[in-house]
């Protein structure tokens, strides 16, 4: 037992500077997607707007699985701190882009775009090294307890985003949404060099740079494609074809140097075993449903339900507060009994229904019926969330830990990343078809020009005569349900696909300690 309390305060001391990191990373985006329409005011370049995010998600997602690999080569500790700075520097620079330090607005977008994709390098080592050092230095066995505690504060992170976010961009200058990164960062920084203690590392085996390389390429092919389809290009055009090809010719690249490779950047035989494979394909249609379907909740509280972009964060408190105690409540089970499997495909139930409320969603249904539908989704991600981290570093060898952690997080990630451009697509089509049906094909077409419901707004929405905001209203509404209802397909694969993931017990404290000691002697 005392060994148990010792650990857990060696744990809960370093757990502060841990969190400020994920908090990061998280709440990053969604500042800056509040300030954005200040930010297009002062440097121009709207028709380059999405690649202020498009920048930032390449970057992240390309960067982290080898943020998992030289982690597991070389050490946590140093790699940690290198993705912080290069994170506070990228915000710094973010922050001064299109200043007359760097050449005046003129460039202050290409500048800003240039400067996210170095900032979500950075981001791209956050959440997996917060994951696998939680691996380092805790047992699976013991590791549920922290899950509640982690997804407080990821809860915590998505709900102040836009509050934030908010009152950076009616009270300050919008270059606060990136400078309010560094006192954040300056102190996670402090925390993780005097309190985190880990084995040090040393490898002579060199970074698998080919593999990294083809891996990125294909990478930024799918993320693309999953961008520009349906949006800057038509899914047939030329571009998109072309990106699909590139994907597919790199990844095989991949794939094949892969199995040469001394120190795969992925090593290839993780995917042989069985709960390692299947909880990866859970990860993915997490994603997929998860941050799909989600991204149309705070449209239809804005725009059906009237609410204000800060209310609407605050309406999605049912479902952050669910997964909280949710997560609070599995981390405990798995922690006193060692059963893990039954909780994903609870999960993946309560996710799927979660779906089917969501889709009987209309013009008429009040914002408490909706927050009882979004509490249910928040209890399916409390089972799901911290759980599938949990199994995909059981499934793995001590020494593979990083791998697992950012393999999890970028299939989860790609899987958002599809479910988004997926999703939007329906979304796109079903507006369409619906508009044409109430107002004519003409007319529907001039109203979703520009991109769905890009240009219905609230605020124009009220200047329009009440039989038409009647209509589009409909329309948005059935339209958004229609997205929920294809979010069900890919939500009840889940389930199906964690009955099949084989219980394996937990490692103990004597497996990790024993690991650590044949770290530290190497």
């Amino acid at each position: 037992m005392s060994e148990v309390a010792g650990r857990r305060r060696e744990v809960m001391v370093v757990l502060p500077g841990l969190m400020l990191a994920m908090v990061l990373a998280m709440l990053d985006n969604m500042i800056v997607g509040t300030a954005m329409p200040r930010i297009v005011g002062e440097l121009g370049g709207l028709t380059h707007l999405s690649w202020v995010v498009t920048a930032y998600v390449l970057g992240t997602t390309v960067s982290t699985p080898i943020w998992g690999k030289i982690g597991d080569l070389y050490g946590r500790k140093t790699i940690f701190i290198t993705s912080i700075v290069i994170f506070m520097v990228g915000s710094m620079l973010c922050g001064m882009a299109g200043s007359s330090m760097l050449g005046g607005p003129a460039d202050g977008m290409a500048e800003l775009i240039g400067f996210r994709a170095l900032q979500g390098l950075g981001a791209g080592g956050l959440m997996v090294n917060v994951m696998a050092i939680i691996g380092d230095l805790v047992p699976p066995r013991e590791r549920g307890q922290y899950q509640g505690i982690m997804a407080g504060v990821m809860s915590l992170a998505m709900i102040a985003g836009p509050l934030v976010g908010g009152f950076i961009t009616d009270n300050l200058n919008w270059r606060w949404a990136f400078y309010v990164n560094l006192p954040v960062g300056f102190v996670a920084l402090a925390l993780i060099a005097l309190q985190l203690k880990l084995p040090k590392h040393t490898s002579k085996v060199r970074i698998d740079w080919v593999g990294a390389i083809l891996l990125s390429i294909s990478i930024t092919s799918m993320v693309l494609i999953t961008t520009w389809g349906g949006n800057e290009y038509a899914w047939g055009s030329w571009q998109i074809l072309t990106l699909v090809g590139v994907a597919v010719v790199f990844l095989a690249a991949f794939i094949y140097f892969e199995r040469f490779a001394e120190e795969p950047i992925m090593p290839l035989q993780l995917f042989r075993n069985r709960n390692f494979t299947l909880i990866s394909g859970v990860g993915f249609l997490l994603g997929f449903a998860m941050f799909g379907a989600m991204n149309f909740l705070p449209l239809f509280q804005q725009t059906v339900q009237g609410a204000s972009a800060t209310n609407s964060g605050l309406l999605l408190l049912p479902m952050m507060a669910s997964a909280m105690v949710v997560s609070l409540f599995v981390g405990k089970a798995i922690t006193s009994t060692g059963k893990y499997k039954i909780y994903p495909v609870i999960g993946g139930i309560g996710m799927a229904v979660a779906m089917w409320l969501l889709s009987m969603m209309d013009v008429n249904t009040p914002s408490w019926q909706t927050g009882i539908f979004i509490a249910v989704l928040g209890l399916g991600m409390g089972f799901l969330m911290q759980t599938t981290m949990l199994i995909a570093q059981n499934s793995v060898e001590q020494r593979d830990l990083g791998v697992a952690s950012s393999a999890s997080t970028f299939f989860r990630s790609i899987g958002g990343s599809f479910g988004v451009s997926l999703f939007g697509a329906i979304f796109n089509n079903h507006l369409l078809s619906e508009m044409s049906a109430r107002f004519g094909p003409q007319a529907a077409a001039q109203i979703t020009k520009g991109g769905g419901a890009g240009r219905l707004d609230p605020a124009t929405l009220a200047h329009l005569s009440p039989q038409i905001r009647t209509g589009i209203l409909g329309s948005l509404a059935t339209s958004i349900s229609g997205v929920f209802g294809w979010a069900i397909v890919f939500a009840v694969v889940v389930p199906v696909l964690a009955v099949f993931v084989k219980e394996i017990p937990l490692r103990g404290a004597a497996t990790v300690d024993a690991a650590k000691e044949a770290v530290a002697a190497s």
